[in-house]
């Protein structure tokens, strides 16, 4: 059977499919909810949370859902403080301030002690699943996560990275090509060294690493989960295809421009929060654009423009927000998580009986 495989035992869950963790919002207690009870792995996107919100959250997932679920976190990322860049990317932005009537907002030091907090509360809760993102975390981090029989997942652009994550001790490795929607997690190369397709990168890891492939991005059907798992794959991680279900907690402007977007509008940018993502391109970006290269790492730049891009979303500006998408919007659909992977399965079932 195509979706029974050591992954799917080792994680309890009846299909190979595994919904990202998407933070910002999107992944609402409903929705990985219903992803976990309709089979798959549903996954809390925490990387913007606090430790208490994402305390509260679990709590809540757990009154919906009795299957396992996932949380993603983000690996903790310490950029140079340069006032200059800063000043700079703060005048860019004074135009669309004043439009909305945002404030500028202070940057901090940012710290690994949210990070270390959230942790503690994974473990807490006993939660089935944590996977990680812009990075590997220590070996110390992911021996203590599996003493607690938490399943750890990691993310990867290349071979280079997943054979790192192996090494570091990850159970399974997400394999995250170039197609898919959101920020890159590209952590020992260039962002443009690690642009791999998932055709070309799926099989190459799965060749070079013993811990389950997951292969993830611009995957929105049966075929292409089918394909993934043909190329090597264990199962296969999916976002943009959700983000457009009932069940998401993405905004409305975002959930309209996927469904009315095209594979050639989609762009690679920094612009909205200092680290490359893959998305729908709009006003923003394009004004933007010209001075990516001197704007502020992340997470800075993402606090420079979060006031803007919430405050846009309110006042209907989807022209000022992010709207991230991989590379199949054309597949996306208004619909339910049930309907999504019911129609995944019988296409897949239909494909293979075929044959």
């Amino acid at each position: 059977m195509w979706n029974n495989n050591k992954l799917t035992r080792t994680l309890g869950i009846h299909y190979p499919i595994i919904q990202a963790g998407m933070a910002g919002g999107t992944t609402t207690p409903e929705l990985i909810a219903a992803v976990s009870t309709a089979g798959g792995l549903g996954t809390l996107g925490a990387g913007y949370m606090t430790a208490d919100e994402m305390n509260e959250t679990i709590n809540k997932i757990k009154e919906l859902t009795d299957r396992p679920f996932g949380v993603n976190l983000f690996i903790p990322e310490l950029p140079e403080h340069c006032e200059e860049k800063i000043d700079k990317a703060n005048e860019l932005l004074r135009p669309f301030r004043e439009k909305l009537n945002v404030a500028k907002p202070q940057v901090g030091q940012d710290s690994t002690e949210n990070f270390a907090k959230q942790l503690e509360v994974i473990i807490q809760q006993r939660v089935a699943v944590c996977s990680f993102t812009f990075g590997v975390p220590s070996k110390e981090i992911v021996q203590r996560l599996k003493q607690e029989n938490i399943v750890v997942i990691g993310t990867a652009t290349t071979v280079k990275e997943a054979i790192i994550n192996e090494e570091q001790g990850m159970d399974m490795v997400v394999v995250q090509g170039s197609e898919a929607g959101g920020h890159r997690g590209a952590f020992a190369s260039s962002f443009t060294d690690a642009m791999i397709g998932t055709m070309s990168l799926v099989p190459q890891a799965a060749d070079h690493v013993d811990i389950p492939v997951i292969a993830a991005g611009g995957i929105m059907d049966g075929r292409g989960v089918l394909a993934a798992l043909t190329l090597g794959a264990q199962a296969v991680q999916m976002g943009t295809a959700f983000v457009t279900t009932v069940e998401s907690g993405a905004n409305q402007q975002h959930i309209d421009a996927i469904l009315t977007s095209t594979e050639e509008q989609t762009i690679v940018t920094s612009v909205f929060s200092g680290k490359p993502a893959r998305g729908i391109q709009n006003e923003f970006i394009r004004e933007l654009q010209p001075y990516e290269e001197g704007l502020p790492d992340y997470p800075i730049m993402n606090t420079l423009t979060s006031g803007i891009r919430k405050e846009a979303a309110k006042q209907n500006r989807p022209e000022w927000i992010h709207l991230w998408s991989g590379q199949s919007p054309r597949m996306s659909k208004k619909q339910t998580v049930n309907d999504l992977l019911a129609d995944i399965v019988s296409q897949i079932d239909g494909i293979v009986h075929r044959r």
